[in-house]
Order: structure tokens, then sequence, then C-alpha cells
């Protein structure tokens, strides 16, 4: 059996995304960074991923300066619900409700297509949290809400109370703590958001080096092409502040991987 990647598209909700996204955590307001986003979307990146926190801010506000008014095939999707501090959950409903607002004034926009939970903060009940994820979206100022950093029992209680399109959780070639919360997600119908989907530092081993160069690729364009092998309902978004990179990157939707080639990158976990 060949495994072949043709990158394909995912649904969040009412809404088709290419599934090689682009994210931002390092973007700030300077012309490389904008070159790189302006790059994505021509070669069909049109799912972007930011979060308030990301750069304090710069993020979203490089994004706006670079698309505003946002071409209508282009999703962007931002997460609240951090502390910018040490990086903990702040689900406080007022907390959620500035956010919500900080991150629109500096989107220069009226909704976010997708908004997700950054952290869940353990001092709230999720109830509390869901509701409140729930009336934003009724006020017309979220459109999709998704989650990061979730179990599957987090999952469902959330889903009790509002609808989940999309899960945000760790995971890469080598790291899958996660892979029930990927499984239920398959189940669901949930999109599975992969961050930190490269592993980079540590992505240089005799395996992966060896399939990279079967393919006469990037041990980095072998971790995304795996990535897009493992689910269908996976949504890479890979970040970087260089063109060269990004292009590399998308390009790795034009992998094949054999089946042995498959089974020998899976086996690599820890």
């Amino acid at each position: 059996m060949i495994h072949a990647n043709a990158a394909g598209h995912v649904t969040l909700g009412d809404l088709t995304v290419n599934r090689i996204g682009l994210g931002t955590n390092r973007i700030t307001d300077t012309e490389a960074a904008r070159n790189v986003l302006l790059r994505a979307t021509e070669l069909g990146v049109n799912f972007i991923d930011t979060a308030d926190l990301y750069q304090k801010g710069q993020s979203e506000e490089t994004i706006a300066k670079t698309f505003s008014p946002f071409p209508a095939s282009l999703l962007i999707a931002t997460k609240g619900g951090m502390s910018w501090e040490d990086g903990t959950g702040i689900n406080d409903p007022k907390y959620l409700r500035e956010a919500l607002n900080a991150s629109l004034k500096r989107l220069k926009r009226d909704h976010v297509d997708l908004y997700q939970l950054h952290r869940i903060d353990p001092s709230i009940p999720i109830e509390e949290t869901a509701e409140v994820l729930r009336v934003m979206q009724e006020s017309g100022k979220v459109r999709h809400i998704g989650l990061s950093e979730v179990t599957v029992e987090q999952i469902e209680q959330f889903r009790s109370i509002v609808e989940i399109v999309s899960v945000q959780n760790k995971y890469n070639v080598l790291e899958r703590k996660y892979e029930a919360e990927l499984s239920y997600c398959e189940a669901n119908g949930i999109v599975f958001i992969p961050w930190y989907p490269i592993a980079k530092a540590k992505i240089e081993n005799d395996i992966v080096s060896s399939v990279a160069k079967n393919h006469n690729a990037t041990p980095t364009q072998i971790a995304i092409a795996w990535l897009l092998v493992r689910s269908p309902f996976m949504l890479p978004i890979p970040g970087t502040l260089s063109v060269d990179h990004l292009e590399s990157n998308v390009a790795a939707a034009s992998i094949t991987l054999t089946e042995a080639e498959f089974q020998e990158l899976d086996s690599i976990a820890h």
C-alpha cells in the first residue's frame, strides 16, 4: 500500500481550508514577516493560526496590517485564555471577554473565524468557561470554537455545552502523548491541529534522515509529510520567519511515503 499525502482539505464547521496552515507565534511587524504571510497565501495557505499572547499581540497586529481587509478565502484562528506572564490558563469570564475584544481590535475584524481556548484554568469550572464561549459565539463575535491542550474528558465536557470544531494539542512524529485525543477527534469529525508539529530540535535522527534522503527532502518535510498521512483530520501549522522554509514546508504535501517508510517513522515515537 502507498500512502499519498496530497494534502487536501479539512472542514471546520462550515469552513473548508487547505491542510497545511501557518503558525505565527514568532511573527512581528517586520517586512520579512509580512513577506512570509503574503507568500503563504500565494502558495495556497488559507489557514493562519495566531494567539493574543504571541509576541504580546504583535502577531495579530501584523496579520491585520498585512491582510486587512481580509480576503473571504482566508481563515484566521486566534486564541485567548492564557496568561502572558506565566503561560497558565485564565478562564475568568470577564478576562475572556476582554481578551476576545482586544484580539478583534488588533486583528481589525468584527469576528474571529476560529476562537480557541488557549489553556484550561483549573480554578474555573469547565462548564462556566464553555458557557462564556457559547455566548461569544451567539453574539456573532466568534464563528467557531476550538480548544488547546485538552484531554478527551475535557473535550466531552465542553461539547456538552458548545460545539467544538478543533483541538490543538502538542503532537509530532516523535511526541505523541495525545494519541487518544487524536482518535477521539477522528471519531467525532473534529480537526486536530498539532502544535510544535516538527520538533525541529530533535527531528534529525537516523530514521527520519534516511527517509528524507530517499525523497531528496529535508527531515522537516518528512515530519510534515508523516503528519498528513497519519490522519485525514490533521491540520499542521508549521511556523517560520523564512520564505524559503515556508515554501519547503508547503512542498511537503507532494511527498509520497511508502507503507514501510510510514511504519518506520511511526516506530520512533517516545
